[in-house]
């Protein structure tokens, strides 16, 4: 049994200490810490702090911005903290909000860096394209209400594969030494809703248009992007790109033009940040 606080004390080892985590980001201005509100950064280093007695620096896979979520966040710090990973885990969930989860915890190498070690990452953007509003999903999906051509969307993305300098999906250029990363994939589909209405639900006449979802049960649409590395809102840039192809206002030719071109002011608006989710972290 460990008590908060506890170090090993004799030998003082510093352990390298890789964490693997999930969050709402609503509530949170973003993974790293700022003065303006509070970060996910900032209330994993407090529970570690309160369980080990150590101000720590979290080091993270990526910088998730205000609003947006993760189901596989990375990050990693050093301690000589002796609490084994197991009882960590578990350990720092106590003192963590519950829209903070530690889904892992483990020793990894002196060298490991969950930024500079990370060689792609998926993040996949929600939404829900439904007349109808949903108060379950509103903090984890854009509600767009209008039709969408999902077919032209996942065409029009397949011109993003391969490496290309993105500046134009990049807000508040230059942020990085260079804008040019590598897409391997990306996929837009309609996907199975989760239908929370169907319990004592009437079922919709033909023609009852305005009581009818208007994508039947399948009214969620999810765009999947991985690549070697991602822009300041550059998955938001895109999903807002895709939504003008979706709508029949631009082809995959416009959204080709888009990327040579180079200029932000030509690409589609951000998408809010409730339907960005930060889904996994590859490393080697």
């Amino acid at each position: 049994m460990y008590a908060p606080g506890l170090v090993n004390s004799t030998a003082e080892r510093v352990r390298n200490v890789r964490l693997l985590l999930a969050y709402d980001g609503t509530d949170y201005v973003g993974w790293q810490v700022q003065p303006n509100g509070t970060s996910v950064q900032s209330v994993v280093e407090e529970a570690i702090r309160r369980l080990t007695g150590e101000d720590v620096k979290l080091i993270a896979a990526g910088r998730t911005d205000s609003g947006v979520h993760a189901v596989g966040q990375v990050a990693n710090f050093h301690t000589t903290s002796a609490i084994p990973a197991r009882q960590m885990r578990r350990g720092l969930q106590n003192y963590l909000p519950d829209d903070v989860v530690v889904r892992r915890v483990d020793d990894v190498p002196d060298d490991f860096h969950a930024t500079y070690d990370a060689v792609r990452k998926r993040y996949r953007y929600v939404i829900r394209n439904d007349r109808v509003k949903d108060p379950f999903s509103r903090r984890y999906a854009w509600r767009f209400w209008g039709d969408l051509d999902v077919d032209a969307m996942h065409t029009a993305a397949q011109v993003l594969v391969g490496t290309h300098d993105f500046r134009c999906f990049e807000s508040q250029w230059p942020n990085k030494a260079t804008s040019v990363r590598t897409i391997e994939e990306a996929a837009v589909v309609r996907r199975d809703g989760w239908d929370v209405w169907e319990s004592g639900e009437r079922k919709a006449e033909s023609g009852d248009a305005d009581s009818r979802p208007l994508n039947a049960d399948r009214s969620y649409i999810t765009f999947d992007v991985v690549a070697d590395g991602f822009l300041y809102n550059m998955v938001r840039a895109i999903m807002g790109t895709l939504i003008k192809v979706g709508r029949g206002a631009w082809t995959a030719d416009d959204v080709a033009r888009v990327v040579e071109n180079g200029d932000r002011g030509q690409a589609g608006e951000t998408a809010p940040a409730c339907g960005l989710f930060l889904m996994h972290v590859e490393y080697e």
